[in-house]
């Protein structure tokens, strides 16, 4: 089964008018991380936010509206960025990024260089790898098969999964994958990728700004009912309870004895 590539990847939406600015960005963004899409207004980047899977948000305030300033409270497990000219005199603009919630500030002309890489490193994707650090120890995946499964599962979780994607992009056959991932009594693969996908529509409906339904276009589940029915499998909670137990009370949740499916 072939891979989809690309579509795995989150985006990073940035406004910006300075085309130097937005190429210095996009040219800094690691590959594999996800893709700097540039946008031309705050409503495309609230678009963004409403059909795909954003990492972080990047935004020129001083050619922002209210609109712009407001996206933070909607969406707070999002980090989103300033990247403008600041001046001797804007201590008050700057304090009212920081009350908006806006996750860190880069100062365009200074930062361009770094601001790529940067944000990279502080992204939601990150936050969830954070949230589910301990994910290998507790399910016993220790073989580097299993590890590498795993990695390939959390970078695919915004993304309908199936074992044979995780198998093409390691190179292994479905079958050889099923089998040696669940070795050691480890949960099987089905069951994992699972996890990993609630994991994320549980982050993502952590955001004020997010619906059930917003969340089930995002991330390619078939229907509502769908992604009930996948919460229920996983944690035994329903989606707007997954929005009360983020990514890591989902690993908690999945814990205690639904580990297993039918291969």
């Amino acid at each position: 089964m072939k891979a989809t590539g690309a579509s795995a990847y989150p985006v990073v939406p940035v406004f910006h008018p300075r085309r130097e600015a937005r190429r210095a960005l996009k040219r800094g963004y690691p590959r594999g991380s996800g893709s700097v899409r540039l946008c031309r207004s705050v409503q495309a980047v609230k678009r963004l936010l409403e059909q795909r899977l954003v990492d972080a948000v990047v935004l020129d305030v001083r050619h922002c509206d209210g609109e712009g300033l407001a996206l933070p409270a909607s969406f707070p497990r999002i980090p989103m960025y300033v990247l403008s000219a600041v001046r001797p005199d804007d201590g008050a603009l700057l304090e009212s990024c920081r009350d908006a919630g806006f996750t860190g500030v880069l100062v365009e002309g200074v930062d361009n260089a770094v601001a790529g890489e940067w944000i990279a490193a502080r992204t939601a994707q990150v936050a969830r790898r954070v949230a589910l650090a301990d994910a290998p120890r507790l399910l016993r995946l220790t073989d580097r098969l299993q590890l590498a499964a795993w990695d390939e599962v959390l970078r695919r979780a915004g993304t309908p999964t199936k074992t044979g994607h995780v198998a093409a992009a390691l190179r292994v056959t479905r079958e050889h994958l099923s089998r040696e991932f669940g070795a050691g009594g480890a949960p099987n693969l089905k069951r994992v990728i699972d996890l990993a996908r609630a994991a994320c529509a549980a982050d993502l409906l952590g955001n004020p700004g997010y619906t059930v339904r917003c969340v089930v276009r995002i991330l390619g589940y078939a229907s509502p009912s769908h992604l009930a029915g996948a919460a229920r499998r996983v944690a035994g909670a329903t989606p707007l309870e997954l929005r009360e137990l983020g990514p890591h009370g989902v690993l908690t949740r999945f814990l205690r004895g639904r580990t297993r499916s039918r291969v």
